[in-house]
């Protein structure tokens, strides 16, 4: 310091700046710190009580809940809602444009669709005769042909379509909801998954990571066990009286939140505590959730329940519509794995489409006639498309560059066919829509933003989108 300064002298406005200069960003230091503290700092009300509690959306929803209805093995764009003509007429011909330069192996010449199309409803859409009752319920269907991703194996592209990443270890969609809106049912779970597979990423594709236990979802079966066998386990207790019941879970769960003052905060134990409270109240109302007798018999055909060819998928749709009704969040319906036709693709897509096609429609016309499509979204489609080329000579191999999903309901536009792909469905080429595009447009139609939806961990905010996607408004009614 110079021992000749005045601290009494007047400053000029430009030395005060220069002298001063080095305080401003400690200023802003401070201030972004204290919106980090104050964003960590806990918020005494119910849903820190109960992580479960309905939470207030960003901004008003259009959808209350999500009906997911996953069809693992990646369909074919081109021979299920992409028809393509070109295709048809240069059946055998090599691909005229380049392939893209990471494709699971080697195909051929082009393979037109060995099924007729046809257009339907009002809307016109086309439709290949493998989903002939879909059909029918067109006009309530919102169509996005131009879909694309970032992975073409298996594995990775399901981690990317259910959580966002495909190389790493994150929160599921269905997980991410739950954490940003609660559930409307608080004897049930927020997030319910029906006969999920246990390959290609398995328990990752619905877990909720480093978000809180209580998110996860919770899985009802898994592939290999038929529906109607499907059951939230243990959920049943003729032993024990429900008062007793209640009197060892308090002295449990007593034990427990005095290991976690004397330890300190413990994500496991944290969500062990709500679980066994959780497991608890869903004793009062799963098990008649998870008993479709008293349905008519004009219900379980609608569903294709009568028919043993799509019985089993037919019962996972009716349970999603009964879970969603009594308040679930986010249900998925996973016909597991069956979508993957290197080969026999005539015999194994026709199989497949009659095990889904009525129940699906049957879904929808019941949600509709119940008044739910309205803030019910459903949404359907796999984890990729398939090549327009041949392999071997019936088959066609994994496309992430093009594909197909629709919606319906939750504030989805009835009728609309979005986007579109190239002359033969290889790439898609107008209006593209990538997993983090889709994701962003699901929360928005449940009233939350993608930006804000964020979780801190390991030092930084995380979300479903990461630091992509864009809202597909022009979808939304």
């Amino acid at each position: 310091m110079n021992r000749h300064w005045n601290p009494y002298r007047r400053l000029s406005r430009r030395e005060m700046l220069r002298t001063a200069s080095a305080g401003f960003g400690g200023l802003a230091l401070a201030a972004l710190l204290g919106k980090e503290a104050q964003a960590a700092a806990p918020v005494v009300g119910e849903s820190d009580r109960n992580p479960l509690a309905v939470k207030e959306p960003h901004f008003a929803p259009k959808a209350k809940r999500v009906i997911y209805l996953f069809m693992h093995g990646g369909p074919s764009q081109m021979d299920t809602f992409d028809y393509k003509p070109l295709l048809q007429r240069d059946h055998g011909k090599p691909l005229p444009f380049e392939r893209p330069k990471v494709v699971s192996s080697e195909t051929f010449n082009l393979l037109k669709s060995p099924w007729e199309f046809q257009q339907h409803g009002q809307s016109g859409a086309w439709v290949s005769e493998l989903f002939p009752e879909t059909a029918k319920v067109v006009d309530d269907l919102c169509f996005i042909r131009s879909m694309y991703g970032s992975n073409s194996r298996h594995g990775g592209a399901l981690l990317e379509m259910h959580t966002g990443s495909d190389t790493f270890v994150r929160p599921s969609m269905g997980s991410w909801i739950t954490y940003g809106l609660g559930s409307e049912n608080q004897n049930m779970p927020g997030f319910i998954t029906i006969g999920p597979t246990q390959s290609h990423g398995g328990a990752n594709n619905y877990a909720s990571a480093f978000l809180p236990a209580p998110y996860a979802g919770t899985a009802v079966g898994s592939v290999g066990i038929p529906a109607k066998e499907a059951k939230i386990p243990f959920i049943v207790n003729n032993e024990t009286p429900t008062d007793i019941q209640r009197m060892e879970i308090d002295f449990l769960q007593r034990m427990n939140r005095e290991q976690l003052a004397h330890t300190g905060p413990d994500p496991a134990l944290e969500g062990r505590i709500e679980s066994y409270e959780l497991a608890f109240r869903m004793q009062a109302e799963a098990p008649e959730l998870q008993d479709i007798s008293g349905e008519s018999d004009a219900t379980l055909a609608m569903y294709g329940i009568d028919n043993p060819i799509s019985e089993d998928f037919g019962r996972q749709c009716l349970m999603a519509r009964r879970f969603s009704e009594k308040g679930v969040r986010f249900v998925q319906c996973s016909h597991t794995y069956k979508w993957d036709q290197h080969a026999n693709l005539y015999r194994d897509h026709s199989q497949n489409a009659a095990e889904v096609d009525k129940p699906i429609a049957g879904l929808i016309r019941d949600l509709k006639s119940r008044g739910l499509l309205e803030d019910t979204l459903v949404v359907w489609g796999g984890e990729f498309g398939r090549t327009p080329t041949a392999q071997g000579s019936d088959g066609r191999d994994h496309n992430p560059e093009a594909f197909t999903y629709w919606m319906a309901g939750g504030g989805t536009k009835p009728g609309l066919q979005y986007g579109a792909t190239d002359d033969y469905g290889y790439y898609s080429v107008e209006n593209k829509v990538h997993f983090h595009d889709l994701h962003a447009t699901i929360l928005h139609l449940l009233g939350l933003d993608h930006k804000k939806l964020t979780y801190r961990y390991a030092g930084r905010d995380f979300r479903l989108t990461d630091v992509h996607g864009n809202v597909v408004h022009d979808i939304i009614a």
